[in-house]
């Protein structure tokens, strides 16, 4: 009989919101679990066997040298290396320290911040070690994560959707809440994956899934803009839980000196 492939589990920065959304896929993972060899997952089991691993699957983003360096041991031991969420993906919420002073931050916390050891930046995966598969979210959809394992060991493509979560309201009938309230709306540059969620309760989208291919974040800046949002309240709204991803950061960054300069 040949040898199930070896998944592992690994966590860096991060709520651990990612890897519970893999444990709430209950009777998937059930079936899952007959197919592979959950070989390393801490937080599921205190069995951890050695590498290397045919699958792994990172949660978190990196935030201290000692993350940096075993991030490099992780991508050596793993032959297919996934990605797993906002954190991992684009540097999480904790990506708000990238726009501020690391060290004054630490003073302001820790009693004794010399004992602290942080990089300066908190970053993605995929800005240390090479990355097979990006799977964004905050969290993840666990349906998705289970479709691409299971496409895995299928040896087939997996198949995550790809568009605007405009679409998905469109779907669901939910109006714009942009063009019927005003409300501002990340839907347009937005990647699909939460159903839509937000605008269905009279929300506008956060960008929880990160930036859509070939997104037009400015354009969409500039529309809001000129419906009467101010550029300075737009700014929180592109440096959320994917807020150093490259399209909103730079569109974030770009409000933010207009409303320095008055415009």
């Amino acid at each position: 009989m040949a040898a199930k492939p070896k998944l592992a589990v690994f966590k860096f920065a991060s709520c651990d919101g990612c890897q519970l959304s893999l444990l709430d896929a209950e009777d998937e993972l059930l079936a899952l679990a007959g197919a592979v060899d959950i070989s390393y997952f801490p937080e599921a089991s205190s069995h951890m066997a050695p590498g290397p691993y045919e699958v792994a699957l990172v949660e978190g983003s990196i935030t201290t040298p000692h993350d940096a360096e075993r991030i490099r041991e992780v991508r050596r031991q793993s032959k297919f290396l996934m990605t797993i969420g906002a954190c991992a993906t684009a540097g999480g919420i904790q990506s708000l320290r990238n726009w501020g002073d690391s060290q004054e931050f630490l003073k302001a916390v820790y009693a004794r911040p010399e004992y602290i050891q942080t990089l300066a930046t908190s970053t993605a995966i995929a800005d240390h070690v090479p990355v097979d598969f990006e799977l964004r979210g905050c969290p993840i959809n666990h349906h998705q994560l289970v479709e691409i394992l299971t496409s895995l060991i299928a040896g087939r493509r997996p198949r995550t959707p790809t568009h605007c979560v405009c679409l998905d309201c469109k779907r669901r009938g939910t109006v714009c809440v942009t063009v019927a309230q005003g409300i501002p709306c990340l839907g347009p540059v937005t990647q699909s994956g939460c159903g839509a969620l937000c605008p269905a309760y009279d929300r506008g989208c956060y960008g929880c899934y990160g930036p859509v291919g070939q997104s037009n974040a400015a354009s969409l800046g500039d529309h809001l803009v000129a419906a009467g949002t101010p550029p300075l309240q737009l700014v929180p709204l592109f440096r959320s839980f994917n807020g150093y991803a490259p399209e909103f950061k730079t569109e974030s960054d770009r409000l933010a000196a207009q409303s320095a300069g008055g415009g």
